[in-house]
């Protein structure tokens, strides 16, 4: 079992902090004192792992977006059909959701707000690296439609932040049927 630090384990409380306020105030109404409160640490100890809350927001999306994608493409394999590798990180991107509804959330919510700066937005996309690959193979293979990786994410991999967002206010459970039938419905929007 590792042993945390103290300063890892405050930046963890710190983390887990942000994401609750995040998900349940919104980005304006999860000042840093609250912050710092909910993690039960001072208002300046923040300071000694962020620059300001800007910084600790996009700095917050990067690390669950790295984990996310990580665990996404954690056995993907670039040898896989096209269809067989798009299920296999669709799949696993729900899986990650639904197992940390509240990491989830919190990446459902950074997509669709202006506070994570570009850069941090790049990074992002550049860890869906396979994924865009995969596409691109699809679209010369002539087995995915030729769009834009943004369209391509838009009709196929976003639908799930719709379904997360319904599951975790309670107006939609999600079973494994609803979960295939979601697969089958992404895979049908971008296949030819």
């Amino acid at each position: 079992m590792t042993v945390l630090k103290k300063s890892e384990v405050k930046r963890a409380a710190l983390v887990k902090a942000t994401i609750n306020l995040v998900n349940n105030q919104g980005f304006h109404a999860a000042p840093m004192s609250k912050i710092a409160k909910m993690a039960n640490v001072s208002p300046a100890t923040i300071y000694l792992y962020f620059e300001n809350k800007q910084d600790m927001i996009n700095q917050v999306y990067k690390e669950v977006k790295a984990e996310y994608v990580a665990f996404a493409f954690e056995t993907f394999k670039d040898d896989l059909s096209v269809e067989d590798g798009f299920e296999l990180v669709w799949r696993r991107m729900a899986k990650y959701k639904l197992d940390d509804i509240e990491k989830g959330f919190f990446l459902s919510q950074c997509e669709n707000t202006p506070m994570i700066d570009v850069e941090s937005r790049q990074e992002g996309v550049k860890n869906l690296a396979p994924l865009l690959d995969l596409w691109d193979r699809g679209i010369a293979q002539d087995i995915i439609k030729p769009l834009s990786h943004h369209l391509l994410y838009a009709f196929s991999i976003y639908p799930l932040a719709f379904l997360l967002n319904a599951h975790k206010r309670g107006d939609f459970k999600i079973t494994n049927t609803h979960l295939n039938d979601a697969y089958q419905a992404a895979w049908a929007s971008i296949k030819k």
